[in-house]
């Protein structure tokens, strides 16, 4: 997978892409992320990529004319995805992130200042994604949560743990259940004498009831969209929880 990411701040990636998961991904070649700078696309002696807003008002605009050049520059095949990183786009999630991994290109344009001119929106992107509801100084820091969230997705990256990766929080649908190491006890608090039993089965039940239980309690709204077997509902019940009364007249 190639992943480009269009910013006025490239020596921001440095680390992310050297270290940890996403910089193993990279030095196997499972994915190639280039960063490139946006001020190499401006043509004053400036290096300008923002300007004032038409109309009037506080702060500055990202200038079409740099993210133009530089996508085109890029050549991007059609089924590229070329992705505005703004907080009016759609939530970007685990669902995004597994339907992202699965194409060969990916184009990150990290917004900043006041916005993005909208004719970049219109004219170029595919898609606006959003890392979460609230606002960050610009799109670099959710550019690398993408790209973090895509890489370690790909087949190969995370070498023996991806049997791992169907039990990650939000990847099965629910949150996972809490994790325990050595010491067995530690100041007092110890480990649930389950996980110490060697019953395979048990421990399989544990943990199920223990994600339910956790998903109930902090994200209540996964419930709805998660695949729950008729165990599954009648745990949560027992927990509390009230399944959503379908409203008359649409499918269940």
């Amino acid at each position: 997978m190639r992943i480009d990411v269009l910013t006025v701040f490239p020596e921001m990636f440095g680390p992310v892409l050297a270290a940890g998961i996403v910089g193993k991904a990279v030095r196997a070649g499972l994915a190639d992320v280039r960063i490139h700078d946006l001020r190499d696309f401006a043509h004053d002696r400036h290096r300008s990529t923002d300007d004032a807003p038409f109309g009037g008002g506080p702060g500055m605009v990202m200038l079409p004319q740099p993210l133009f050049e530089a996508v085109r520059s890029l050549e991007p095949s059609l089924d590229a995805a070329v992705v505005v990183l703004s907080p009016q786009g759609k939530p970007f999630d685990q669902r995004a992130a597994e339907r992202l991994a699965q194409l060969e290109r990916i184009v990150l344009i990290c917004g900043r200042y006041e916005g993005i001119d909208e004719r970049v929106i219109e004219g170029l992107a595919t898609e606006e994604l959003s890392t979460g509801d609230y606002v960050v100084s610009g799109g670099e820091v959710p550019a690398m949560l993408v790209v973090d969230a895509v890489v370690r997705l790909l087949p190969g990256a995370l070498g023996h743990g991806e049997e791992a990766l169907a039990d990650d929080s939000h990847t099965s649908g629910l949150l996972q259940h809490p994790q325990y190491t050595r010491p067995a006890d530690f100041e007092g608090r110890s480990v649930p004498d389950v996980l110490l039993s060697g019953n395979h089965a048990a421990i399989a039940q544990w943990r199920r009831r223990e994600a339910l239980r956790r998903t109930l309690e902090r994200r209540p709204d996964m419930l709805a969209r998660a695949e729950l077997s008729a165990e599954d509902a009648q745990i949560l019940r027992a927990l509390g929880w009230q399944p959503p009364t379908p409203v008359p007249g649409t499918p269940e």
